[in-house]
Protein backbone atom coordinates (compact mmCIF):
# COMPACT_ATOMS: atom_id res chain seq x y z
CA UNK A 1 0.00 0.00 0.00
CA UNK A 2 1.55 3.51 -1.19
CA UNK A 3 1.20 5.85 1.94
CA UNK A 4 -1.28 8.56 1.64
CA UNK A 5 -0.55 10.64 4.69
CA UNK A 6 2.48 11.69 6.29
CA UNK A 7 2.50 12.00 10.21
CA UNK A 8 4.64 13.70 12.35
CA UNK A 9 5.15 12.19 15.80
CA UNK A 10 6.38 14.14 18.60
CA UNK A 11 7.26 12.47 21.14
CA UNK A 12 10.33 13.07 24.03
CA UNK A 13 10.92 8.97 24.87
CA UNK A 14 12.17 6.06 22.25
CA UNK A 15 10.22 3.59 23.25
CA UNK A 16 6.81 5.99 22.57
CA UNK A 17 8.29 6.91 18.80
CA UNK A 18 9.06 3.06 18.02
CA UNK A 19 5.69 2.06 19.40
CA UNK A 20 3.90 4.49 17.11
CA UNK A 21 5.89 3.95 14.42
CA UNK A 22 5.21 0.22 14.26
CA UNK A 23 1.26 0.44 15.06
CA UNK A 24 0.79 3.59 12.14
CA UNK A 25 3.89 3.12 9.40
CA UNK A 26 2.25 0.08 7.16
CA UNK A 27 -0.59 3.36 6.07
CA UNK A 28 1.17 6.47 6.32
CA UNK A 29 4.60 8.15 6.07
CA UNK A 30 5.75 8.72 9.49
CA UNK A 31 8.18 11.71 10.62
CA UNK A 32 9.67 11.44 13.61
CA UNK A 33 10.87 14.37 16.01
CA UNK A 34 11.83 13.67 19.61
CA UNK A 35 11.19 17.65 20.87
CA UNK A 36 9.42 20.86 20.56
CA UNK A 37 12.20 22.53 18.40
CA UNK A 38 12.50 19.94 15.91
CA UNK A 39 8.94 19.34 15.77
CA UNK A 40 8.37 22.79 14.35
CA UNK A 41 11.42 22.65 11.98
CA UNK A 42 9.69 18.93 10.55
CA UNK A 43 6.51 20.70 10.59
CA UNK A 44 7.91 23.54 8.13
CA UNK A 45 10.12 21.40 6.45
CA UNK A 46 7.58 18.25 5.26
CA UNK A 47 3.88 19.97 5.80
CA UNK A 48 2.52 16.88 7.46
CA UNK A 49 -1.12 16.06 6.88
CA UNK A 50 -1.20 15.06 11.04
CA UNK A 51 0.59 15.57 14.11
CA UNK A 52 0.54 13.76 17.04
CA UNK A 53 2.27 15.54 19.79
CA UNK A 54 2.97 14.46 23.65
CA UNK A 55 2.32 17.17 25.88
CA UNK A 56 4.95 16.31 28.73
CA UNK A 57 8.54 17.26 27.06
CA UNK A 58 11.49 19.02 28.76
CA UNK A 59 12.32 22.71 27.51
CA UNK A 60 9.47 22.80 25.48
CA UNK A 61 5.94 21.07 26.27
CA UNK A 62 3.14 20.34 23.65
CA UNK A 63 1.22 23.73 24.97
CA UNK A 64 4.16 25.37 23.73
CA UNK A 65 4.38 23.78 20.33
CA UNK A 66 0.93 24.21 19.60
CA UNK A 67 1.01 27.83 20.22
CA UNK A 68 3.70 27.77 17.58
CA UNK A 69 2.30 26.12 15.56
CA UNK A 70 -1.03 27.85 15.10
CA UNK A 71 1.01 31.44 15.07
CA UNK A 72 2.31 30.82 12.18
CA UNK A 73 0.95 30.79 8.40
CA UNK A 74 2.50 27.86 7.13
CA UNK A 75 1.27 25.29 9.85
CA UNK A 76 -1.70 26.59 11.50
CA UNK A 77 -4.04 24.47 9.54
CA UNK A 78 -2.26 21.23 10.57
CA UNK A 79 -4.42 19.30 12.68
CA UNK A 80 -2.85 18.53 16.07
CA UNK A 81 -3.91 15.42 18.24
CA UNK A 82 -2.34 15.42 21.73
CA UNK A 83 -1.18 11.75 23.33
CA UNK A 84 -0.13 11.78 26.39
CA UNK A 85 -0.81 10.56 30.40
CA UNK A 86 -2.28 13.93 31.42
CA UNK A 87 -6.10 12.97 32.12
CA UNK A 88 -7.77 15.17 33.94
CA UNK A 89 -11.02 17.17 32.26
CA UNK A 90 -8.69 20.70 32.60
CA UNK A 91 -5.95 18.98 30.65
CA UNK A 92 -8.30 18.01 27.96
CA UNK A 93 -10.17 21.51 27.70
CA UNK A 94 -6.56 23.26 27.67
CA UNK A 95 -5.22 21.36 24.82
CA UNK A 96 -8.88 21.69 22.59
CA UNK A 97 -8.91 25.39 23.69
CA UNK A 98 -5.15 25.36 22.17
CA UNK A 99 -6.66 23.89 18.60
CA UNK A 100 -5.81 20.11 19.37
CA UNK A 101 -8.61 18.07 17.33
CA UNK A 102 -8.41 15.47 19.65
CA UNK A 103 -6.76 13.87 22.93
CA UNK A 104 -5.58 10.78 23.15
CA UNK A 105 -4.93 9.57 27.07
CA UNK A 106 -1.52 7.14 27.59
CA UNK A 107 -1.70 3.88 27.50
CA UNK A 108 -3.44 4.04 24.73
CA UNK A 109 -5.30 1.02 22.98
CA UNK A 110 -3.60 0.79 19.82
CA UNK A 111 -6.80 0.22 17.97
CA UNK A 112 -8.93 3.13 19.23
CA UNK A 113 -5.75 5.08 17.82
CA UNK A 114 -5.97 4.08 14.33
CA UNK A 115 -9.61 4.58 14.03
CA UNK A 116 -9.88 8.15 16.01
CA UNK A 117 -5.94 9.19 12.96
CA UNK A 118 -8.65 7.37 10.19
CA UNK A 119 -11.50 9.52 11.36
CA UNK A 120 -9.11 12.53 11.52
CA UNK A 121 -7.81 11.64 7.91
CA UNK A 122 -11.18 11.49 6.17
CA UNK A 123 -11.75 14.44 7.18
CA UNK A 124 -8.67 16.14 6.02
CA UNK A 125 -9.13 14.40 2.46
CA UNK A 126 -12.49 15.61 2.50
CA UNK A 127 -11.37 19.60 3.42
CA UNK A 128 -8.38 18.85 0.23
CA UNK A 129 -11.46 17.47 -2.39
CA UNK A 130 -13.08 20.80 -0.67
CA UNK A 131 -10.52 22.94 -1.49
CA UNK A 132 -9.19 21.50 -4.74
CA UNK A 133 -12.90 21.87 -5.95
CA UNK A 134 -12.72 25.74 -4.95
CA UNK A 135 -10.15 25.92 -6.64
CA UNK A 136 -11.12 24.63 -10.08
CA UNK A 137 -13.19 26.64 -12.82
CA UNK A 138 -16.54 24.60 -13.15
CA UNK A 139 -16.73 25.15 -16.70
CA UNK A 140 -13.41 24.39 -18.03
CA UNK A 141 -11.99 21.97 -15.59
CA UNK A 142 -9.20 24.17 -14.94
CA UNK A 143 -7.70 26.35 -12.25
CA UNK A 144 -9.65 29.38 -11.83
CA UNK A 145 -8.90 32.93 -10.79
CA UNK A 146 -8.01 32.19 -7.09
CA UNK A 147 -6.39 29.75 -7.73
CA UNK A 148 -4.36 31.51 -10.49
CA UNK A 149 -3.90 34.69 -7.67
CA UNK A 150 -2.35 32.24 -5.71
CA UNK A 151 0.16 30.13 -8.11
CA UNK A 152 1.13 34.04 -9.42
CA UNK A 153 2.62 34.37 -5.81
CA UNK A 154 4.18 31.60 -4.86
CA UNK A 155 6.33 31.75 -8.95
CA UNK A 156 7.14 35.12 -7.90
CA UNK A 157 8.47 34.66 -5.04
CA UNK A 158 10.31 31.63 -6.06
CA UNK A 159 11.70 33.42 -9.33
CA UNK A 160 13.05 35.93 -7.14
CA UNK A 161 15.03 33.55 -5.28
CA UNK A 162 16.26 32.18 -8.68
CA UNK A 163 16.97 35.33 -10.35
CA UNK A 164 14.68 34.00 -12.79
CA UNK A 165 12.16 35.59 -15.22
CA UNK A 166 8.42 35.17 -15.21
CA UNK A 167 6.72 35.42 -18.23
CA UNK A 168 2.72 36.20 -17.73
CA UNK A 169 0.69 35.84 -21.16
CA UNK A 170 -3.36 36.89 -20.87
CA UNK A 171 -5.53 35.37 -23.68
CA UNK A 172 -8.73 36.57 -25.04
CA UNK A 173 -11.36 35.09 -27.54
CA UNK A 174 -11.53 37.50 -30.50
CA UNK A 175 -15.41 38.60 -30.81
CA UNK A 176 -16.93 36.11 -28.24
CA UNK A 177 -19.83 37.99 -27.33
CA UNK A 178 -20.79 38.02 -31.40
CA UNK A 179 -20.07 34.11 -31.19
CA UNK A 180 -22.09 33.56 -28.35
CA UNK A 181 -25.08 35.86 -29.65
CA UNK A 182 -25.13 33.89 -33.25
CA UNK A 183 -24.30 30.38 -31.88
CA UNK A 184 -25.74 30.63 -28.54
CA UNK A 185 -24.60 29.82 -24.98
CA UNK A 186 -23.68 26.21 -25.17
CA UNK A 187 -22.08 26.06 -28.23
CA UNK A 188 -20.23 29.49 -26.72
CA UNK A 189 -19.46 27.22 -23.23
CA UNK A 190 -18.33 24.25 -25.39
CA UNK A 191 -15.40 26.65 -27.32
CA UNK A 192 -14.49 27.68 -23.95
CA UNK A 193 -13.69 24.32 -22.64
CA UNK A 194 -11.90 23.21 -26.10
CA UNK A 195 -9.72 26.44 -25.87
CA UNK A 196 -8.83 25.75 -22.28
CA UNK A 197 -7.88 22.22 -23.18
CA UNK A 198 -5.92 23.56 -26.31
CA UNK A 199 -3.95 26.11 -24.03
CA UNK A 200 -2.98 23.60 -21.50
CA UNK A 201 -1.79 21.22 -23.94
CA UNK A 202 0.40 23.56 -25.25
CA UNK A 203 2.15 24.28 -22.09
CA UNK A 204 4.96 21.72 -22.07
CA UNK A 205 6.60 22.18 -18.41
CA UNK A 206 5.23 20.99 -14.85
CA UNK A 207 5.59 24.48 -13.90
CA UNK A 208 3.50 26.31 -16.70
CA UNK A 209 0.44 27.19 -15.82
CA UNK A 210 -3.06 28.67 -17.34
CA UNK A 211 -5.94 29.69 -15.27
CA UNK A 212 -9.77 30.58 -16.57
CA UNK A 213 -9.33 34.37 -15.31
CA UNK A 214 -13.22 35.22 -16.34
CA UNK A 215 -15.38 35.22 -18.82
CA UNK A 216 -13.53 34.39 -22.64
CA UNK A 217 -10.68 35.36 -20.47
CA UNK A 218 -7.44 32.90 -19.63
CA UNK A 219 -3.82 33.92 -18.01
CA UNK A 220 -0.90 31.65 -18.38
CA UNK A 221 2.45 31.65 -16.16
CA UNK A 222 5.39 30.19 -17.25
CA UNK A 223 8.58 30.96 -14.85
CA UNK A 224 11.96 30.68 -15.71
CA UNK A 225 11.06 31.82 -19.63
CA UNK A 226 12.40 34.45 -20.54
CA UNK A 227 10.39 36.78 -23.29
CA UNK A 228 11.93 35.28 -26.59
CA UNK A 229 11.30 31.82 -25.50
CA UNK A 230 7.63 33.25 -24.03
CA UNK A 231 6.31 34.91 -27.50
CA UNK A 232 7.64 31.39 -29.40
CA UNK A 233 5.34 29.47 -27.53
CA UNK A 234 2.43 31.64 -27.74
CA UNK A 235 2.47 31.83 -31.47
CA UNK A 236 2.42 28.26 -30.56
CA UNK A 237 -0.22 28.66 -28.73
CA UNK A 238 -2.61 30.90 -31.40
CA UNK A 239 -1.75 28.57 -34.34
CA UNK A 240 -3.30 25.58 -32.03
CA UNK A 241 -6.06 27.31 -31.65
CA UNK A 242 -6.59 28.45 -34.92
CA UNK A 243 -5.66 24.71 -36.48
CA UNK A 244 -8.99 23.56 -34.72
CA UNK A 245 -11.13 25.47 -37.19
CA UNK A 246 -14.22 26.03 -34.54
CA UNK A 247 -16.89 27.82 -37.21
CA UNK A 248 -16.97 31.50 -36.55
CA UNK A 249 -18.90 33.03 -39.23
CA UNK A 250 -19.48 36.61 -37.86
CA UNK A 251 -15.76 37.03 -36.93
CA UNK A 252 -13.97 39.74 -39.27
CA UNK A 253 -10.46 38.22 -38.34
CA UNK A 254 -11.21 34.53 -40.00
CA UNK A 255 -13.65 32.51 -40.47
CA UNK A 256 -13.56 30.00 -37.05
CA UNK A 257 -12.33 31.16 -33.82
CA UNK A 258 -9.21 32.51 -33.04
CA UNK A 259 -7.59 34.58 -30.13
CA UNK A 260 -5.30 37.76 -28.91
CA UNK A 261 -2.62 37.41 -26.23
CA UNK A 262 -0.52 40.15 -24.67
CA UNK A 263 2.29 39.29 -22.52
CA UNK A 264 5.87 40.82 -20.29
CA UNK A 265 8.31 38.92 -18.81
CA UNK A 266 10.11 40.47 -15.62
CA UNK A 267 12.70 39.13 -13.46
CA UNK A 268 11.08 40.04 -9.79
CA UNK A 269 13.30 42.14 -7.59
CA UNK A 270 11.26 42.23 -4.30
CA UNK A 271 8.96 39.37 -2.54
CA UNK A 272 6.16 40.97 -2.87
CA UNK A 273 4.32 40.69 -5.93
CA UNK A 274 3.95 43.55 -8.65
CA UNK A 275 0.81 43.59 -9.97
CA UNK A 276 2.10 45.52 -12.80
CA UNK A 277 2.99 42.02 -14.65
CA UNK A 278 -0.54 41.54 -15.44
CA UNK A 279 -1.15 45.15 -16.11
CA UNK A 280 1.90 45.17 -18.82
CA UNK A 281 0.26 41.49 -20.12
CA UNK A 282 -3.48 43.17 -20.64
CA UNK A 283 -2.41 46.57 -21.75
CA UNK A 284 -0.20 44.63 -24.82
CA UNK A 285 -3.70 42.44 -25.07
CA UNK A 286 -5.59 45.48 -26.28
CA UNK A 287 -2.68 46.40 -28.68
CA UNK A 288 -3.05 42.81 -29.86
CA UNK A 289 -7.27 43.44 -30.13
CA UNK A 290 -6.36 46.84 -31.51
CA UNK A 291 -4.02 45.73 -34.01
CA UNK A 292 -6.49 43.61 -35.66
CA UNK A 293 -6.54 40.36 -33.53
CA UNK A 294 -5.18 36.40 -33.64
CA UNK A 295 -1.97 37.70 -32.90
CA UNK A 296 0.54 37.93 -30.02
CA UNK A 297 1.54 41.48 -29.19
CA UNK A 298 4.71 42.03 -25.98
CA UNK A 299 5.78 44.16 -23.46
CA UNK A 300 9.27 45.74 -24.41
CA UNK A 301 11.73 44.86 -21.70
CA UNK A 302 12.24 46.99 -18.38
CA UNK A 303 14.72 49.39 -18.13
CA UNK A 304 17.64 48.65 -16.53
Amino acid sequence: MTPTFTLLIVDDEKQNRALLTELLQDEHRIILAKDGKQALERAREHLPDLILLDVLMPEMDGYTVIRALKNDDLTRNIPVIFITALDSPGDEERGLELGAVDYISKPFNPAIVRVRIRNHLQSVRQRRMLEQMAMLDSLTGIPNRRRFNEVFEQEWRRCMRDGAPLSLIVVDVDHFKAFNDTYGHAAGDEVLRRIAASLQTSLRRPGDFVARYGGEEFVMLLPGIDSEGARILCEHTRADVESERIAHAVSDVAPWITISLGGATRVPRDSTPNPELFSLADSCLYVAKNSGRNRVAWAPPAES
